[in-house]
């Protein structure tokens, strides 16, 4: 069977070491890689994974330059980056433009390291662009676990964002929204949301884990690690462990993916 990553993370190989470290510090969380592209390649390799989709953020709107050129050198048949624009840019919509016309499918956006709440207004113009360009948007959904509990992405701000912009193609990490999935359940499930599944295995039982993904429209959950953060092998073990039909768990692995990676 065919997987696809559809959350991972790797560094430029000169600051590597230093963000993982400092990642690790501030989230107490211990890394599974050393953050490297190469080691990401390792690990694809050792698990069978054919793709996996690269989430870059930019902390600084002066980053998107630099970003960019990176996931142009880094990108391949097995390596489909995300480049990222910062809700402060100058020049969203020119950069928005940008990225389509070099190739890249999306952005991955992150409402903590980037200082927004999903439905704030000053970020609709992102979202305008992207519907304009036929991108897709690789949303941070949920609390964060470097951060304080705030309620900057949380479901009812997606479904505001949803609601205005029914055209976007929208990616909510985490299952919908991480550590918030009372209110997933109540707010998303069951719509045609797009839900990346990381991070959610061993924070709340599996049962309830297959019980949401089978409430939810097959065409609409995909697979995700966090990679670093999370061990891609026992990702996909896990996943298999729910006993979900073949056929679901091929759209979750790689063909929902696919028909949103088609760009």
């Amino acid at each position: 069977m065919q997987i696809i990553d559809f959350h991972t993370h790797a560094f430029p190989e000169e600051i590597a070491e230093k963000a993982i470290k400092k990642l690790e510090q501030n989230s107490n969380v211990k890394a599974c890689l050393n953050g490297s592209l190469d080691d990401l390649i390792r690990s694809m390799d050792k698990n069978h994974i054919a793709k996996s989709v690269l989430c870059n953020i930019a902390t600084k709107p002066e980053q998107f330059n630099s970003i960019l050129r990176w996931s142009d050198k880094i990108r391949s048949e097995r390596i489909i980056p995300l480049p990222s624009v910062h809700p402060e840019d100058k020049e969203i919509k020119s950069h928005i433009k940008l990225i389509k016309k070099e190739g890249f499918c999306g952005i991955k956006m992150h409402p903590f390291y980037q200082n927004f709440a999903i439905d704030d207004e000053r970020v609709y113009p992102i979202y305008e662009a992207l519907i304009e360009n036929d991108l897709v948007v690789v949303m941070h959904c949920g609390y964060d676990i470097a951060f304080p509990e705030w309620d900057i992405a949380c479901p009812q701000r997606i479904m505001n964002v949803i609601n205005k912009f029914p055209g976007l193609k929208f990616i909510a990490t985490h299952l919908g929204a991480w550590k918030q999935w009372d209110e997933v359940e109540k707010l998303m499930i069951g719509k045609p949301i797009y839900m990346e599944i990381s991070f959610s295995f061993g924070w709340m039982p599996d049962e309830k884990i297959k019980e949401l993904i089978l409430k939810h429209p097959s065409d609409y959950v995909l697979f995700g690690t966090d990679s670093p953060w999370a061990d891609q092998g026992k990702e996909i073990e896990n996943l298999k462990k729910l006993g979900l039909e073949q056929e679901f768990l091929e759209k979750i692995f790689h063909l929902n993916a696919e028909n949103l990676l088609r760009c």
